[in-house]
C-alpha cells in the first residue's frame, strides 16, 4: 500500500453522509497531505475538517462556479500540486459536479484516484430488501415537468430495481408521479441514513404516498423502486391466443353442452377475434 500520495494527483474522497466514524483512515490522511481540497460547501466541510484536525486551505468548487475555478484547479494540478475533492455528503461525483472536474482531468492526462468509501445509493439498496443483481441508479428527477415525465415514461418498463434521491419537500410529489409512471411497485424510502434518525419505510410506492401524508417528510430521502417484474410484462401484453388454445376453449364450451357453433362464436368474443379465425382453427382440428 502507498503511504504517500502522488503529487499532481486529483483524489476524490468520500465524506460520511452523517456519521463521521464512517470516515476512512485513508481519506484523512489525504485530506491533511493534500495541497487544497476543492469543496461544494466549504463552510460545511470546514466543520468535517476541523473535527479531523485537517488544515489544508479549501477552495469553493460548485454548480454555479464550476466553469471559471475548473480551469484553476486544473492549472494547479498540472503544476504538481495534489488536489483532493470532496462532496458535502457521501461519493464525489454522485449527483454533484465533481464529475465535471473529473472529466477535465482526464482530458489534460491528470491521474484520477478514487477513494472507496460512503454512498447513500449503496447503502440504501443493500438494506432494501430488492433485488441487487441488477441495479440503475437514477439520482434526481429533472427539474422541469416535460423532461422528468419524459424520464419516467422511459423507465416504466425497465426491469431492473431503480435508485432515486430526493429532498424532503418533493418527496411527496416523486412518489406519486413514480406511482402514475410506473404503476405500483415495490420501493423503500431510506431517510437520514446513517444519522441518528435513520429509518427504512418499507411498502409499496401507493403506500408510502400514504405513509408520507400521514408523516411529513424529514431529512434526505433515497428511494429503491422494485424493477418491472415478468409477470407484470405479461399481464399488460395482448394475449396471443394459438389455434390449439382456441380449440382448447371451444371444446371446453361443447363438454358444458353448448353446441360448437355456439361454441365457436363465444370464443370468438372472448378473445376478441374474428369468428372465422376461430372455425378455421377448429376445422384444421379435425373436431368439425
Amino acid at each position: 500500500m502507498n503511504a504517500v500520495i502522488n503529487p499532481g494527483t486529483l483524489y476524490l474522497c468520500p465524506t460520511p453522509l452523517g456519521n463521521l466514524e464512517d470516515m476512512s483512515f485513508r481519506a484523512v490522511r489525504v485530506l491533511k497531505e493534500a495541497a487544497a481540497i476543492a469543496a461544494e460547501d466549504t463552510r460545511h466541510t470546514l466543520k468535517l475538517l476541523n473535527h479531523f484536525d485537517v488544515h489544508a486551505p479549501l477552495i469553493s468548487y460548485h454548480e454555479h462556479n464550476k466553469a471559471a475555478r475548473g480551469p484553476e484547479i486544473m492549472e494547479r494540478l498540472l503544476k504538481g500540486e495534489t488536489i483532493a475533492l470532496v462532496s458535502d455528503a457521501g461519493m464525489p461525483g454522485i449527483s454533484d459536479p465533481g464529475v465535471d472536474l473529473v472529466r477535465l482531468a482526464l482530458a489534460h492526462n491528470v491521474p484520477v484516484v478514487p477513494l472507496p468509501g460512503p454512498n447513500a445509493a449503496l447503502t440504501a439498496l443493500i438494506a432494501s430488501g430488492l433485488d441487487t443483481t441488477m441495479f440503475t441508479f437514477i439520482g434526481f428527477l429533472p427539474k422541469t415537468n416535460k423532461h422528468r415525465r419524459e424520464l419516467l415514461a422511459k423507465l416504466a418498463g425497465h426491469p431492473y430495481t431503480m435508485i432515486f434521491y430526493e429532498a424532503p419537500h418533493r418527496l411527496k410529489n416523486t412518489l406519486s408521479e413514480l406511482a402514475a409512471a410506473l404503476g405500483d411497485r415495490q420501493a423503500v424510502a431510506a431517510r437520514e441514513l446513517t444519522k441518528k434518525f435513520e429509518e427504512f419505510i418499507h411498502g409499496t410506492l401507493v403506500s408510502l404516498s400514504s405513509h408520507f401524508d400521514e408523516t411529513p417528510p424529514r431529512g434526505e430521502f433515497t428511494l429503491v423502486v422494485g424493477g418491472k417484474t415478468d409477470e407484470a410484462k405479461l399481464a399488460e401484453e395482448p394475449e396471443v391466443v394459438t389455434g390449439i388454445a382456441m380449440v382448447a376453449a371451444v371444446k371446453h364450451l361443447m363438454q358444458q353442452g353448448i353446441n360448437k357453433k355456439d361454441a365457436i362464436r363465444e370464443v370468438a368474443s372472448q378473445k376478441g377475434l374474428p369468428k372465422r379465425q376461430v372455425y378455421q382453427a377448429v376445422l384444421e382440428s379435425e373436431l368439425i
